[in-house]
């Protein structure tokens, strides 16, 4: 049998392991981001609520609203906005995924294995950031999204019809760099979680099964990706907010932010205008997200690894 005829006999994932990998990975991250969105939604409304930035002319940045913890913003969406509202921005979520999760798996596993042995702070923190920097754009079409209801509600015109017009507006009005507004922090919080998601999931599973009588099965991925979710919440929840903070301001024509000059002066006018914990506001969703989102995540993908004939990760 000739090489040729023999690479195609194999099994697809072993004849293209990294695309493999890759819509695996995708696959596992659509199920889990679709099943915590609303927390998601939660998270992003706590972020911004309580505002204290001002427009550089001086003018007062939005009118203030009443401050609402996690269940009572939840609710009010739900009153206010309608259930189905606490999946807006799905769309582009998912999308989101299949780029970020996508590539930042298979980059991490490649240079965990073939690159950085098992120095994985260092490959989870730059496969985050590479995964993150391919997908700002549809980070930036589902943050804003997400605000539309809220818009709504303060009386402000709406400003998609849907994701393929939210792309359009912001490239129209913003060019290619508009699409990658807020990047910086988008990519730091990106390092951070996966140094907390990655790191800490590979590092633990490994721990189990080279320590306790563990085996490779669901309950030492479950007791893996428990762990990674709250670490994940801790070193990312700062960056986040910033995140969302500066892609949800408004902008000029030129594309530059009206409320933030860069991701260090929001984090500057954040703490000095709400203080230190204002950095943690939608701590408590965003865990909440991140521990059943690692749960439905990391099972998903190891279980769709292992029916693929992929090697557990």
């Amino acid at each position: 049998m000739s090489p040729a005829e023999e690479e195609k006999s194999l099994p697809l994932p072993e004849r293209w392991p990294r695309a493999s990998k890759f819509a695996l990975s995708a696959c596992a991250a659509a199920v889990a981001e679709l099943v915590t969105f609303p927390l998601d939604l939660t998270k992003t409304r706590l972020q911004v609520q309580g505002e204290a930035a001002v427009h550089r002319n001086g003018a007062a940045g939005g009118q203030a609203v009443p401050y609402r913890g996690m269940l009572r913003t939840a609710a009010g969406i739900v009153r206010e906005e309608g259930l189905g509202k606490l999946w807006q921005g799905a769309t582009p979520a998912v999308y989101r995924h299949i780029v970020y999760s996508g590539v930042r798996m298979v980059a991490y596993e490649h240079l965990r294995d073939s690159v950085l042995g098992r120095k994985a702070v260092v490959g989870g923190m730059s496969a985050g950031a590479i995964g993150q920097f391919f997908a700002s754009p549809t980070d930036l079409v589902k943050v804003q999204m997400q605000m539309e209801g809220k818009r709504k509600l303060e009386g402000k015109p709406s400003r998609f019809r849907g994701v393929h017009h939210a792309f359009m507006k912001i490239l129209s009005e913003g060019g290619i760099r508009g699409l990658w507004a807020g990047w910086v922090p988008n990519v730091q919080r990106a390092a951070l979680v996966n140094m907390g998601d990655l790191t800490t999931y590979d590092s633990v599973k490994h721990f189990l099964l080279l320590n306790t009588p563990l085996v490779d099965n669901s309950v030492t991925h479950s007791i893996a990706s428990c762990c990674s979710g709250l670490v994940a919440a801790v070193l990312g929840t700062p960056a986040d907010v910033v995140k969302t903070r500066i892609m949800n301001q408004p902008r000029d024509k030129q594309g530059r932010g009206l409320l933030y000059k860069s991701s260090t002066d929001c984090l500057i006018q954040t703490v000095q205008g709400e203080g230190f914990m204002s950095l943690y506001k939608g701590f408590i969703p965003t865990w909440m997200r991140m521990a059943p989102w690692s749960l439905v995540f990391w099972l998903t993908y190891e279980q769709i690894r292992r029916i693929c004939g992929v090697n557990s990760f």
